[in-house]
């Protein structure tokens, strides 16, 4: 039981304090003028003023609380190498002893985990959250079994009590440590990207090991060893060999007694994307489609367009002397001789043979497309005649020929055929256009029999109409009429013209993402979505090869024609492999360098700073478990071998008993037997 004395004013104090003023006021006046009775007044205003203020006597019945110590325990990744958990865990025990042991004190103990994605240790926002579960005020201490690397000192709470920290680690603890920075996402192929590596040692390091081998891959390759000192930046110059994603992976050995290897690796993962893509463009006659192919050409910011119209051939004889005509003359030994290989596409639109190429410039071409080249033919009535390009060297590569020599002139829709659908050039190309697609006026009719490619869409009589086929290193299309320029114009509706011709362009120019048959994977923290394009009607599992050498086969689901997907889940960061037939790619999951061991040695330096606030202390795990002792509030709470507590001495209250010191009926009384007091000894003088 307690009791205190406690004030519930019946005026707010400031009018309370105007009228002891004037109380006293008035007793001064009474002084001055001699008036017997003025230290009777005064009492009789004492009393008044005093029952003003309410005074009350409370007492409460009390109950005492005991006092909470909380134990924040970092079970994180980088508290699991060497011998941290089991120092962790042990130390948790003893402390949890200690603190049973003592009167009146609870213990809660909380785990720490890796926090979400790559976010790290969230050791400041473990210890908020478990503060907001507790009384501030029953909070006696805090203590934290840590290395002390944390990565939200940001978040750091107001502390109602002392904080420790009791770090784990040895001191011969050493680590080596691979960094790779300045890495672009993107990167232009055939041109050098600089990236910066270190290989730096820290901790109790072995003396002497300056030099240390560093292993390069790329997609998963045969590793290159190079061998660089550490503690030093090394500019790393670097040209990407192919478009698309390109992994790139360094590793450096593991060392004798260092922490861990999770760090010794780093995996880059670049796109390479081509700078400007250069196109030649030849049309044989001027003609409504002609203008089709070099809007679209054009308006691609990526691209650079060579377009020559034939508008004279050497064969015409109309008397005009040549030094009257505005024409620039064909180049063409310096195109399709000395620069043919600059190009990534030619386009022949609706050309003959006319005199202007010999056939050595056509065989030039066929020998570019074996070596890597592409070449799209849009083929108009030309091509059906004994001028055709297929009775040039082109022959070889050109995927079908106009046997019959017909051209049909005949309303047909153009429509995608079953394997059209699960090629990338042409699958859901439905869906770019609302309505239904405009119809064209001819096609050639080439031979179904004998065609070397793909037909992803036919015409009249399911004739082909549009083959796609891959020579030697190249790529070949063959469009077997030039009609595509009705649906710009929106000939009966139109239809998806600029998107056909745009993938059929990057598909020829050899784009990752237009590839038919393909294994890609995507990967989103430590999951991946498998990718699997092809132009088969079934695919087999894919095999998917672990950091550490496991292997694993996911079965994919055919989600949209020619497109199977998966979901995998990667028990480990790092790079993986996946295979599927003769395809193979590789992926990194996780980031590059991970948080949790981008600083494996303990230190406490970080939390120094907020734990002197609070008079804590830093100890360390191998030289023993510091003893528990009370300590008061503001006073150093550590000291050697000894950590400090302060007893918060809570209590909740069970029951309050109040009583008026100067109840309305004694005020009355005492106050009115002041005043006639007072009145009558000045009446008697």
């Amino acid at each position: 039981m307690t009791g205190s004395v406690i004030f519930s004013p019946l005026l707010p104090w400031p009018l309370l304090a105007a009228v002891a003023l004037i109380a006293l006021a008035g007793v001064i006046l009474a002084l001055w003028r001699g008036l017997a009775g003025w230290a009777l007044r005064g009492l009789a205003a004492v009393v008044i003023i005093a029952a003003l203020s309410g005074p009350s006597w409370r007492q409460e019945d009390r109950s005492p609380l005991s006092d909470i110590v909380l134990l924040i325990e970092d079970r994180s990744a980088s508290q699991r190498l060497s011998d941290r958990a089991e120092q962790t865990e042990r130390t948790a025990e003893t402390l949890a002893a200690r603190i049973a042991a003592r009167p009146n004190t609870e213990l809660r103990r909380v785990t720490l985990a890796d926090g979400e994605g790559d976010t790290g240790t969230r050791l400041m926002t473990t210890l908020s959250d478990a503060l907001a579960e507790e009384p501030r005020a029953r909070v006696a201490g805090m203590i934290l079994l840590s290395d002390g690397r944390l990565h939200d000192l940001d978040q750091a709470p107001d502390l109602p009590a002392p904080l420790h920290l009791m770090l784990t680690g040895q001191p011969e603890d050493w680590d080596r440590r691979l960094i790779v920075q300045n890495a672009p996402a993107f990167a232009i192929l055939g041109e050098e990207v600089t990236l910066t590596i270190r290989v730096e040692d820290t901790g109790a390091a072995p003396e002497g090991m300056t030099q240390v081998p560093l292993d390069i891959s790329v997609d998963g390759g045969e590793a290159q060893r190079f061998f660089v000192n550490t503690g030093r930046d090394h500019e790393l110059p670097l040209t990407l060999p192919h478009g698309g994603r390109n992994v790139i992976q360094f590793s450096t050995p593991e060392a004798p007694d260092e922490l861990t290897t999770r760090n010794n690796s780093a995996i880059v993962q670049m796109n390479g994307v081509r700078d400007r893509l250069r196109v030649l463009l030849v049309s044989g006659e001027p003609h409504a489609g002609g203008r089709t192919w070099r809007n679209l050409l054009k308006s691609d910011s990526s691209v650079d367009l060579v377009h020559f119209t034939i508008l004279r051939p050497p064969s015409k004889q109309d008397g005009v002397p040549v030094s009257e005509l505005s024409l620039i003359a064909f180049p063409t030994r310096e195109l399709f001789m000395d620069k043919v290989d600059d190009f990534d596409l030619i386009i022949f639109d609706r050309y003959k043979r006319r005199g202007i190429l010999p056939a050595l410039y056509l065989q030039n071409v066929a020998d570019y497309v074996q070596r890597g080249g592409a070449v799209l033919v849009a083929a108009g009535p030309d091509f059906a005649s004994a001028d055709s390009l297929y009775r040039s060297p082109l022959s070889a590569i050109l995927p079908a020929q106009p046997t019959t020599a017909r051209v049909i002139e005949e309303p047909y829709s153009p429509t995608v055929t079953d394997l059209g659908n699960r090629h990338p050039v042409t699958a859901g190309l439905i869906r770019e256009w609302s309505g239904p697609w405009g119809r064209w006026l001819r096609q050639i009719d080439v031979d179904a029999t004998d065609t070397t490619g793909e037909v992803v869409m036919s015409g009249v009589d399911e004739r082909p109409l549009l083959i796609l086929d891959r020579v030697g290193e190249g790529r070949v299309a063959l469009l077997a009429s030039d009609h595509a320029w009705l649906w710009n114009r929106g000939y009966e509706g139109g239809g998806p013209q600029l998107e056909l011709l745009r993938r059929l362009a990057h598909w020829m120019m050899k784009e990752p993402e237009l590839e038919e048959e393909a294994l890609t994977a995507t990967a989103t923290g430590q999951s991946m979505q498998v990718i699997r394009r092809t132009l088969e009607e079934s695919i087999g599992p894919v095999t998917v090869t672990t950091p550490a050498g496991e292997t694993e086969e996911l079965t994919l689901q055919e989600t949209s024609p020619g497109v199977w997907t998966g979901e995998y889940t990667g028990p480990d960061l790092g790079l993986y492999r996946l295979a599927e037939g003769d395809l193979e790619t590789v992926i990194g999951l996780g980031p590059a360098a991970p948080r949790e061991f981008e600083e494996t040695i303990a230190d406490g330096s970080a939390l120094a700073p907020l734990i002197g606030e609070t008079r804590g202390g830093i100890r360390a795990i191998s030289d023993g478990v510091p003893s528990l002792r009370d300590v008061r509030a503001g006073r150093p709470a550590a000291g050697r071998g000894w950590l400090g507590l302060t007893p918060r001495e809570a209590y909740e209250t069970q029951d309050v008993t109040q009583v008026p010191l100067l109840p309305e009926w004694l005020v009355l009384l005492i106050a009115s037997a002041l005043l006639l007091a007072g009145w009558l000894r000045e009446g008697r003088r």
